[in-house]
């Protein structure tokens, strides 16, 4: 996104607001790739106007990313979407890079990722990771957010020049709000007087990422920092081995299921023993437990509580 493009970002005419606050997020049909699984993943998605591809920020943070995974495989992926002055087109984006996260997490499960972006990128990139669909979206019309298991695999999140609620109300669009399994390995970096994502008024700033070492070597460090912290994805252990089966009383006796004694088992095993008198167990007995009727727990929040699932604060 150059001058130009903050320009109409804060001039009169604006998209609607149906554009990104329709697109959460996690995609129906995910890709396949015949490449082998990477060590590390980066996904990123370019700036408003950037040709097809990462984008010249994108080009610089993953260049300054590789020396610093050592020796590690690094996989990159553009995500494909328009990014045009229409922000709507930015539900394109969202689709296209929730498919390649969730299409590695099932592939590549050892792969992990890096999820990338600069201006609206950055902002496609933030609904990913969103848990919910904003207010005022009936969720039935949008794709569900991706399934909590994802995040395992997504190391850190690096978000440059991400459009703040000002921006974003400017597009008549709700904030981005990174999801709650991502907001402790996501970094938001801003050049000072960027008003896209600062309070500054310094339209020339947010053209400075991909020539501003600082700023790329900042996303940089703390990404491979996080491929660093996040654990090696253990290999599935081997199926549980089954119990065994007693055969204490009798060859072909199940062992029974265990707890108290019923009042009524049989005494079989005991020969020298008298019988049992039988009857109801004495008034100092337990009962097993509250009538289902009084104190048991409803089980959750009723229908008609539940939550919206709207983006909070």
């Amino acid at each position: 996104m150059n001058t130009r493009h903050i320009t109409r970002l804060f001039g009169p005419a604006v998209v609607a607001a149906t554009g990104l606050s329709a697109c959460i997020l996690a995609p129906a049909a995910p890709s396949a790739s015949a490449q082998p699984c990477p060590d590390v993943d980066v996904v990123f998605a370019r700036g408003t106007g950037e040709d097809p591809g990462l984008g010249p920020t994108g080009q610089a943070f993953v260049d300054a990313l590789r020396p610093r995974i050592g020796a590690r495989s690094l996989g990159v992926y553009a995500v494909n979407y328009p990014a045009t002055d229409h922000w709507d087109t930015g539900l394109d984006g969202i689709r296209d890079a929730g498919a390649h996260v969730v299409s590695m997490a099932k592939d590549c499960p050892k792969t992990k990722m890096v999820l990338g972006g600069y201006s609206q990128g950055a902002a496609v990139m933030g609904f990913v990771t969103s848990a919910a669909v904003p207010d005022g979206i009936d969720p039935a019309t949008v794709p569900k957010p991706m399934d909590a298991d994802v995040a395992n695999h997504v190391a850190s999140v690096v978000l440059f020049g991400m459009p703040n609620v000002r921006a974003m109300n400017f597009l008549n669009e709700p904030p981005v709000v990174i999801g709650p399994l991502y907001k402790p390995k996501t970094i938001k970096v801003c050049v000072p007087e960027d008003p896209v994502c600062s309070d500054g008024m310094n339209f020339a700033a947010h053209d400075t990422y991909a020539s501003d070492g600082a700023m790329v070597d900042q996303g940089a460090a703390f990404a491979a920092s996080q491929v660093e912290a996040l654990p090696d994805a253990a290999p599935p252990g081997p199926p549980a081995p089954r119990g065994p089966v007693s055969t204490v009383g009798g060859p072909t006796t199940p062992a029974p299921t265990g707890g108290a004694p019923n009042a009524a088992a049989p005494n079989a095993g005991a020969p020298t023993a008298p019988a049992p008198t039988g009857g109801a167990p004495t008034a100092s007995a337990p009962n097993g437990g509250a009538p289902n009727n009084m104190a048991a727990p409803s089980g959750g929040i009723p229908n008609g509580a539940a939550p919206n699932g709207g983006f909070g604060s």
